[in-house]
């Protein structure tokens, strides 16, 4: 297994963990990440649902495996094409560069909804609206509540689904995690200010992992956060740098319009793996739902293997996944990829 060579495309939390797992199994391993950091969005995280850890005890974890001799980190390095040559793989930087290897694991992860995308919510248009990956970046100290802290009443509010299951957007897939993160960064928010009241937006919980839904009772009985069935319709500017935003409580079936100090919008994944035909190039079909994401061989005993001998896939670049989902995908893609190379090659 020292001479098996296998390129892992995407340095997020799946491509570390599988690149580590192969290295562990003897295969010389070279990681292409397309920026400057390692870590995909996980780097950019504050805590993890549903323990509220931080996260950068895990990233740290997954980063160190970047020491092992078999693995060879490329930065700055984005690909162009692959091809298949006589039982091999051929990548092509966007430089030019050409890679040789006997397996390739897609790992690229998710893309971010672009929320001024959703112009009835006002993001970018009012300070006030921000994102969940922008609260993510206030509680690590990269950017500033967009409020004063000592205001009072101090209102905010969080909204489900934002670029999921609508329509309207042509994502009418569920994200998986944005009901989970709302519930987290709700909870944040409480034990930063106390007095704030924290309200959340939500078309229904769906706190499927373990412990998710724990923590969804703690939100409520502990921290007094307040649910609220229902989309919002609308955010406007409001007198006093704040924002004002309607919905309708479809529980107490009942119009609701609240004035927020900031409003969060929770947005959902997106593919970050663009599937497009080229002529006399090799391309990635999209899975059979049509939105965009990666199409497994087999959804059941196949979901890690592409159509094509010697590719291979795992994490979100699948479809919405959480961060347990994803690093278990990682470690079952690596040992596909190396029973491929024990009995295929």
């Amino acid at each position: 297994m020292s001479k098996k060579r296998v390129s892992v495309i995407g340095a997020g939390p799946a491509g570390l963990k599988a690149a580590a797992t192969l290295a562990a199994n003897g295969i010389q391993v070279k990681l292409f990440e397309r920026s400057n950091l390692t870590g995909g969005h996980l780097s950019q995280w504050h805590t993890l649902f549903p323990t509220l850890e931080p996260a950068s005890d895990l990233i740290q974890s997954l980063q160190s495996s970047l020491d092992h001799p078999n693995i060879e980190l490329l930065s700055l390095k984005s690909i162009q094409s692959m091809h298949s040559i006589n039982g091999k793989w051929e990548i092509i930087s966007t430089e030019g560069e050409r890679f040789e290897s006997d397996a390739v694991l897609i790992a690229t992860g998710f893309k971010l909804f672009e929320a001024n995308r959703k112009e009835e919510y006002g993001y970018g248009m009012y300070p006030q609206v921000v994102t969940s990956a922008d609260v993510e970046a206030i509680f690590n100290g990269q950017q500033n509540w967009p409020f004063q802290a000592e205001v009072t009443p101090l209102r905010i509010g969080l909204v489900h689904c934002v670029g999921s299951r609508d329509a309207k957007c042509g994502n009418r897939y569920c994200s998986k995690v944005c009901c989970v993160t709302a519930v987290k960064q709700a909870i944040g928010i409480k034990k930063k200010f106390p007095e704030a009241q924290v309200y959340c937006f939500y078309m229904d919980m769906r706190m499927f992992g373990v412990g998710y839904e724990e923590l969804y009772h703690t939100a409520q009985t502990k921290y007094n956060i307040q649910f609220i069935r229902g989309r919002l319709s609308e955010a406007s500017p409001s007198e006093g740098s704040r924002v004002q935003v309607k919905a309708e409580d479809t529980l107490m079936g009942k119009p609701i319009k609240l004035i927020l100090n900031m409003l969060v919008l929770m947005v959902g994944m997106e593919p970050s793996f663009q599937l497009r035909k080229q002529e006399n190039d090799f391309y990635f079909e999209q899975n059979s739902f049509g939105d965009g994401f990666m199409q497994p061989l087999d959804p059941w005993i196949g979901s890690n293997s592409y159509n094509q001998s010697g590719l291979f896939m795992a994490g979100a670049c699948k479809g919405p996944s959480s961060l347990p989902e994803v690093i278990q995908d990682a470690k079952a893609a690596s040992m596909e990829i190396c029973n491929y190379l024990n009995t295929v090659l």
